[in-house]
């Protein structure tokens, strides 16, 4: 390389450098200005051996650079490029629309209020991602409450409350306050008291069958006059757990002429015989419904905006008649569609995966055919991956496919860079190497040749996969080794030179020692798949990142005695 084209890539280099450690607030890195600087320069490509002991150089220089160095000097190599991230810091700011009104409100306070009834699907992680975002945008609050009040119906799982926290820490993100609305039934009573006197609720004996024909016929029940005294004797009867189940409900009393008829005098509390599973919570019968625990709680707890299913809208409209009886004002709110999610054959449904686990179908919640949160972590990918691609879907009031192949991109990018390389080979068929090295030395990472390679011996053979041993006569190209002919049942080295491979377009294939190399399970979306990774594998440590050569990425999940088992996150 003569001294004009090392003063180029020089250069070329410092803009890549300055413009990776400006725009992620951190160090340059080698690996990410070689790929920019060798797409847009093909003329550097003669050079490939040369060039990243320049750029390595450079990268120095840059990271011994304080943040406002950088940007300074990058502005003066290249204007374009840092009005390139202006522009990006604008596009990211605004991915998600403003929320409505926010200007009015001294701090912004959103609230997740997932239901424990079990672990996350993938499609549970948009609200908090969004609410999160939001949060960091106008340094509001986020709480936490889990609406854990139907010990029935939706009867809460007991690790779910840690899980789900636990999920939303993956995603990125810290509760300023978590509540579970079973430690506040008193609270509910107090307000439904309150609302009794207010002449907003009634306590009504009719069945649900009754009631139903006389809501639909716009008829009041017999009970709806009741003087406030009867009906708060009878709302502490239900109190003390003195009626059954569907014995006695409290209504608030709306509007029985209202043209839609699921507004019409909505019941506020209702008997439940099945005791709660929380210990703290196991005596109470009377349980609020989930429209006025809810909307108690978003007033008490000072939440400004809310986001939900645009299926939920009539959940706003009755908590509406509860909030001017109280003379409250409403929260903001925002509907948006349902998230569909492609690629999984099973249903995204916290009880059909409940179901698949307890009969055995599923290995578990983190199994990497389940579509759930707890899965996608086990297969290794980053929270931060899943919360982009979240926040890209925005807040239309339409349904939304959410593409995996989203969350794969942005994961790729996360961890492309850790990811050291190794071998894997499937079904694998062994050849004797005639001639040539003992041992082969391809790279742990092609954009970071200062780890170094992995040294691996083929004084025993090699083993590739069946579909890539070529016909007699023909030759591969094992990586990181040389070029081999097949030859009478045996693999005859022909040499190093990577012209076969560039010029010849010989195959270039992945392959580990016949003997000495480690058992493994790859567990995938699509079932187990078993081979043998190179010796090096071994070494590497559980929940690290590799990427398997022509395969994809994976999580290294454990190494046990008789084989490795690693979890496959996408190619």
């Amino acid at each position: 390389m003569d001294d004009d084209l090392r003063e180029r890539v020089r250069t070329e280099a410092e803009k890549h450098a300055l413009f990776n450690a400006v725009k992620y607030e951190s160090e340059a890195d080698v690996g990410a200005v070689m790929g920019p600087l060798m797409g847009e320069n093909p003329d550097f490509r003669p050079h490939g051996d040369e060039i990243p002991g320049v750029v390595g150089g450079v990268v120095a220089d840059v990271n011994a650079m304080d943040g406002e160095e950088r940007l300074e000097r990058l502005l003066e190599l290249d204007p374009e490029l840092v009005a390139e991230l202006e522009e990006e810091e604008q596009e990211d700011e605004h991915t998600l629309p403003d929320l409505p009104n926010a200007g009015e409100y001294e701090e912004i306070r959103m609230r997740q209020a997932p239901n424990p009834n079990g672990p996350w699907h993938i499609g549970h992680a948009r609200m908090p991602s969004v609410i999160g975002t939001y949060k960091e945008r106008y340094d509001g609050s986020f709480v936490v409450r889990f609406d854990d009040t139907d010990p029935e119906t939706k009867r809460p799982d007991l690790d779910a409350y840690d899980a789900i926290l636990s999920d939303i820490e993956y995603l990125g993100f810290e509760p300023d306050e978590v509540i579970r609305a079973s430690d506040r039934v008193e609270t509910y009573y107090d307000h439904a008291r309150e609302l009794i006197d207010l002449g907003g609720a009634y306590t009504c004996s009719c069945s649900g069958e009754e009631f139903s024909d006389l809501k639909n016929s716009a008829e009041a029940c017999p009970h709806r006059d009741k003087d406030a005294e009867t009906t708060r004797e009878e709302f502490e009867a239900m109190v003390d757990g003195e009626y059954g189940a569907g014995e006695m409900v409290l209504r608030v009393r709306t509007d029985i002429e209202h043209k839609n008829p699921a507004l019409r005098d909505w019941v506020a509390f209702r008997m439940i015989d099945t005791p709660h599973p929380r210990e703290e919570a196991a005596e109470y019968r009377c349980w609020p419904m989930l429209d006025f625990q809810s909307g108690v709680d978003d007033h008490l707890t000072g939440v400004t905006h809310i986001i939900r299913g645009i299926d939920l809208q009539d959940s706003a409209k009755r908590q509406q008649f509860v909030y001017d009886y109280f003379d409250w004002e409403y929260p903001e709110v925002i509907h948006w569609g349902h998230v569909q999610v492609d690629e999984y054959d099973v249903k995204m449904s916290t009880s059909t995966i409940k179901e698949l686990v307890e009969g055995g179908e599923l290995a578990g919640w983190d199994d990497p055919r389940a579509p759930t949160i707890k899965s996608l972590r086990r297969r290794g990918i980053r929270g931060s991956a899943i919360v982009d691609a979240m926040i890209e879907l925005g807040t239309s009031t339409s349904n939304v496919e959410l593409s995996m192949s989203a969350i794969y991109a942005n994961n790729r990018e996360l961890v492309d860079d850790g990811a050291n390389r190794y071998f894997f080979v499937r079904d694998g068929v062994d050849k004797q190497v005639v001639g040539g090295p003992e041992e082969g030395k391809p790279p742990l990472h092609p954009d970071h040749q200062d780890r170094g390679p992995r040294v691996i011996p083929v004084t025993g053979g090699v083993r590739v996969e069946p579909e890539d041993v070529p016909t007699n006569g023909e030759r591969v190209w094992l990586k990181g080794y040389g070029c081999v002919r097949h030859t009478r049942d045996a693999f005859e080295y022909t040499g190093d030179d990577i012209s076969a491979v560039r010029e010849e377009g010989v195959q270039v294939v992945h392959w580990v020692p016949a003997e000495g190399s480690v058992p493994t399970r790859l567990r995938t979306p699509d079932g187990d798949v078993e081979g043998e990774a190179e010796p090096a594998f071994a070494e590497v440590d559980a929940d690290e990142m590799v990427q398997f050569e022509r395969i994809g990425f994976a999580r290294v999940d454990d190494h046990g005695e008789d084989e490795s088992v690693a979890y496959f996150a996408h190619k």
